[in-house]
């Protein structure tokens, strides 16, 4: 795995799919279509630690990386998720150059970082931890948040901080920190993702988005503006989507 760390380095498109339901059957689905990466969401779901320990299960030898969106910029749940064999994590609402370090800190060993260390399935439960040590610092993603506009008055601090390997937009949540809750069309709003994007591409770090509808031409339309790392879809979404289709005219 890693695989989307190396494309993002090469400055090459990562695409992932977005888990809100904790059925590792779905995430075998999805891995099997092709995308690079799958999230499991573990902010705004039930996701446990359990569940996503059977997704991960699920995954394994399919060449999909595992991520992890965290409830919080949380070292406990970060240290949870890596050591049941996440590849990377994404840390929501990172508003400053202090939480980003704090992000990716939580997740590398020292002395570049805070994670503890187990003989913890990672690691294949310890018969894997000296090269498992040695190269996960190299090996695991962070990628921050840039959901707030707050984060976005700060963009080139946080993007400044040694370690993080992609910013994610939150759109829906940028939206509504500018009271404009859902208007991801407004011209601010634009604006705003305009400024995170260009910040980006400064600093040389992978830009990333959210396309929630399922909609490929926008897809597109995102990786022509320079976005490198994104969210495709919502396996609810994906699931609504093909009612609807089904259904069409009925």
């Amino acid at each position: 795995m890693e695989n989307t760390k190396e494309k993002l380095r090469a400055g090459e498109v990562a695409l992932g799919g977005w888990i809100m339901m904790g059925h590792p059957s779905i995430a075998e689905i999805m891995a099997g279509e092709g995308f690079d990466w799958l999230c499991v969401d573990m902010e705004h779901t039930d996701n446990t630690i359990r569940d996503f320990h059977h997704i991960a299960l699920a995954l394994k030898g399919t060449g999909c990386d595992l991520l992890a969106r965290l409830p919080a910029c949380n070292p406990s749940m970060a240290k949870l998720v890596l050591d049941a064999g996440a590849s990377g994590i994404i840390v929501p609402s990172v508003n400053t150059p202090e939480e980003a370090d704090r992000a990716v800190k939580m997740a590398r060993f020292p002395p570049e970082g805070t994670r503890g260390t187990a003989l913890c399935r990672a690691s294949d439960f310890g018969r894997n931890f000296p090269e498992y040590f040695n190269e996960h610092n190299g090996k695991s993603l962070v990628v921050v948040m840039i959901e707030h506009i707050q984060a976005v008055e700060h963009v080139e601090a946080i993007l400044a901080t040694p370690g993080v390997d992609a910013a994610l937009i939150g759109p829906y949540d940028l939206s509504a920190s500018m009271e404009l809750p859902g208007q991801l069309d407004h011209a601010h709003v634009l604006t705003a993702q305009q400024a995170i994007l260009t910040a980006c591409k400064a600093a040389g770090v992978p830009a990333g988005i959210h396309v929630v509808h399922v909609n490929s031409d926008e897809i597109e339309r995102r990786i022509g503006q320079g976005y490198r790392f994104i969210a495709c879809g919502l396996d609810t979404e994906f699931i609504m989507y093909g009612c609807r289709t089904m259904l069409k005219g009925r």
